[in-house]
């Protein structure tokens, strides 16, 4: 009869992990504050003009300073970001040409935007569309320019939605960060949110109909029409 052998078998050794899941983690935590710093500047929680101290985002966020420091590098990339030698990132200053470029690109991507959703979009969206109209237009009169504002976000979502496109969203998205405080301050007075809201009953009958052409053209128009808006404002440019 043999003897059992009271060893317990050797513990597995655990494996390094690979450089794959090592460089994954890393680029998450990246993601991260890049995702942190970005929120607080579509929101107007991080202003043009302000430093960004790594310090403080990393006692704030939790990542390293070297994550950190890649996250500003692709901020920097995106139009977000300013990084100077001796004073470190802050949040970009947008110029005059810089936000008319900003402006055609959006004329550009949502126009076509526009045509998709009026071709593509299902009976669904269209109702959805239509609802927000309704809402859009019950405010217009009531002086509540917050509303109107946020109203007006969400009835452009919509049509980038039902446009069915993926990049043209993820462009847009990219191109609004920088601009979205000043998309809210071009509801400024009642007379320019009635001359918007008649663009958007255009553009919305347009979508309902499934006139394509008719949709993109009236998007353009719109969107021109709010740079113009912008351009009245000059305090928020900087010279």
């Amino acid at each position: 009869m043999t003897k059992r052998s009271d060893r317990k078998p050797a513990a597995r050794a655990r494996r390094p992990a690979t450089r794959h899941a090592v460089g994954a983690r890393a680029a998450a935590g990246t993601e991260r504050v890049s995702d942190w710093v970005r929120e607080r500047i579509r929101h107007g929680r991080l202003v043009p003009g302000q430093r960004l101290v790594e310090a403080d985002i990393v006692a704030t966020t939790g990542a390293s300073r070297g994550k950190v420091r890649e996250a500003l590098r692709r901020l920097e990339a995106e139009g977000l970001v300013t990084i100077e030698d001796f004073r470190g990132a802050s949040v970009k200053r947008l110029g005059p040409d810089e936000v008319r470029q900003i402006y055609q690109a959006r004329m550009a991507l949502e126009g076509l935007a526009a045509a998709e959703c009026a071709v593509r979009a299902d009976a669904v969206l269209r109702a959805r569309l239509a609802a927000l109209q309704v809402e859009l237009d019950a405010v217009e009169h009531a002086a509540d320019h917050d509303r109107f504002a946020r109203l007006n976000e969400a009835w452009h979502r919509t049509i980038i939605e039902g446009s069915g496109n993926q990049f043209i969203a993820q462009f847009l998205t990219r191109l609004t960060v920088p601009i979205y405080r000043l998309l809210f301050s071009t509801f400024y007075t009642s007379q320019r949110i009635a001359t918007a809201n008649a663009d958007h009953r255009a553009i919305t009958a347009a979508i309902v109909g499934a006139r394509p052409e008719a949709a993109e053209c009236a998007m353009r128009a719109h969107i021109r029409a709010g740079l113009e808006a912008l351009i009245e404002l000059n305090a928020h440019f900087e010279a």
